[in-house]
């Protein structure tokens, strides 16, 4: 087995490629020989400004969790993934024995461990060790960048699947044509949606939407509109008629009254955007119409699904793999800067290590 090498924050705006140590295994862990990794806004954010939010980083700490690769070795108690399999990562590994976790909803768990997530190191590594209930075998009509892409999947996924609750031939209105709004239309499409109203300020994101769904999506330029006048626009587009569910990828105050006042009596808004701690919202309007807003703290139990709709081609993502860099460290540092500044229409950035024979592409 090859030296370990990891790409580690060690300080605000210094990233170095070096040389880590082995990863330790446990009886129901494997290992994996990494192969693609996708760069998250996370990750860039954690390079310039070492901490987000209470995540703060207080050492060096390996960046990357939107991971998949090669097993190379299993612990005694695996059974479900041998070495040999091709394998998505997530990233989340919960305690497993707190009222969150034993209530199902593990993504909740206080102590969960994240990769990437201060303290927790992350996978753009050569390897990486981890649980095998949380590594799951792709099929050979999927390529390791689609395994990696099943992290932020996980994100539309779970918003549409478990919080939208999206249903084929319903409508549904999308707010924020960025990589999670995109990604939340090409799910709530392959869901069988029929009709996806997508509404964003920048017009250019709009089009590069339209041209992936130009048959289920309509687009809205809402640039200088007010919530209730978004609302009025979707209204408009869909037949004078409410939305049957909202997905908000925004989380702009105006993006939220639009939601709430552009979705039909009983309907659902879920909330993915992540905006001020703080918002005036026409609340007495969702209470007498029973729309529900539901929040939305990353993803549990996705993976399944996720790897169901890359492997059926109901959905594509890789229009959205727009940039490829390889591990060296000039590469890598392209890599985020090309993140950072979104240079030639970057949307995703991977990277990917293909120094070894049985990586497959």
């Amino acid at each position: 087995m090859a030296k370990n090498e990891a790409v580690v924050l060690e300080a605000i705006k210094d990233i170095q490629l070096k040389e880590y140590p082995m990863p330790e295994m446990g009886d129901s862990d494997v290992m994996v020989e990494m192969k693609s990794i996708g760069i998250c806004g996370s990750d860039v954010h954690y390079w310039q400004h070492g901490k987000i939010g209470d995540f703060v980083c207080k050492g060096p700490m390996v960046l990357g969790h939107e991971s998949a690769g090669v097993v190379v070795k299993v612990g005694k108690n695996c059974s479900r993934v041998k070495v040999g399999d091709r394998v998505a990562l997530e990233p989340g590994v919960p305690c497993t024995t707190c009222e969150q976790c034993t209530g199902g909803k593990y993504n909740l768990c206080p102590d969960i461990k994240f990769f990437a997530t201060p303290p927790v190191h992350g996978s753009l590594a050569r390897y990486v060790s981890h649980p095998e209930a949380y590594t799951f075998p792709i099929p050979d009509n999927m390529t390791l960048e689609e395994g990696a892409m099943c992290e932020p999947l996980s994100v539309g996924v779970y918003a549409c699947v478990d919080k939208a609750k999206v249903l084929p031939g319903k409508t549904y209105s999308i707010f924020g044509a960025g990589p999670i709004g995109t990604i939340c239309a090409l799910v709530a499409n392959g869901l069988g949606a029929g009709k996806i109203i997508l509404c964003d300020i920048q017009q250019n994101r709009l089009d590069f939407c339209k041209n992936l769904l130009p048959d289920t999506l309509v687009t809205i330029n809402t640039k200088g509109m007010s919530g209730e006048e978004v609302a009025a626009a979707i209204k408009e587009a869909n037949g004078g008629r409410f939305c049957d569910g909202a997905i908000d990828c925004a989380g702009a105050e105006s993006v939220v009254t639009a939601a709430i006042k552009s979705t039909k009596n009983g309907g659902s808004v879920c909330l993915v955007g992540m905006g001020k701690d703080t918002c005036t919202l026409p609340l007495l309007d969702a209470s007498i119409r029973e729309v529900d807003l539901n929040g939305v703290f990353r993803y549990r139990n996705t993976y399944p699904k996720c790897i169901e709709l890359l492997s059926t081609k109901k959905v594509d993502l890789f229009p959205l793999i727009t940039h490829r860099f390889e591990f060296t460290y000039d590469s890598v540092m392209d890599a985020f800067e090309t993140c950072r500044t979104g240079r030639d229409g970057a949307i995703k950035c991977m990277i990917n290590i293909k120094d070894t024979p049985h990586c497959k592409m």
